[in-house]
């Protein structure tokens, strides 16, 4: 049985972070590593990409680069969504499923079940489970995240089915 669709807690107040984002010296435009998933799922994340809000927590839509439909950002570095990711290796670890890994939390935000990753700072990483495609989306400015996954389900559940990703 897969625990991440029967979780339907809302999840603490976290931060959110990329690993991929990143600033330039010369500016605070962010980039992204694009993912490179098969078609269906790159239809997928190009619907999404036309889901997607303006805002999201109140910061306005600023992708990173290099530009693509399979990546979106929010207030420079702030918010980084990339679609079509791997699945993360912490989503088969039975630690998390029984909520033993104090790091890798499962749980659910209106409608979409999420994995949330803590990483380096107190930053976070939630990727997307029980969909047709993995999404992740990191912020990095230590903002209560539940604003922005909330503000990011109605996409998420408009543009990716759910469903067991490939």
């Amino acid at each position: 049985m897969n625990s991440f669709r029967h979780r339907h807690a809302i999840l603490p107040a976290l931060a959110v972070l990329i690993t991929t984002a990143g600033c330039s010296p010369a500016d605070d435009s962010a980039s992204a590593a694009v993912p490179s998933p098969d078609a269906k799922v790159t239809e997928l994340c190009q619907n999404l990409d036309k889901a997607l809000p303006a805002k999201v927590d109140g910061e306005s839509r600023d992708d990173p680069e290099p530009a693509s439909e399979l990546t979106a950002g929010w207030g420079g570095v702030a918010i980084i969504l990339r679609c079509g990711v791997e699945r993360p290796p912490k989503m088969a670890d039975p630690k998390v499923a029984n909520g033993h890994d104090p790091d890798a939390v499962p749980g659910g935000v209106n409608g979409v079940d999420w994995l949330m990753e803590k990483r380096e700072d107190d930053d976070h990483r939630f990727t997307t489970a029980n969909r047709e495609a993995y999404v992740e989306v990191e912020v990095t400015d230590g903002r209560d995240s539940t604003g922005v996954l909330i503000d990011l389900a109605p996409a998420v559940k408009k543009a990716i089915p759910e469903g067991i990703a490939s």
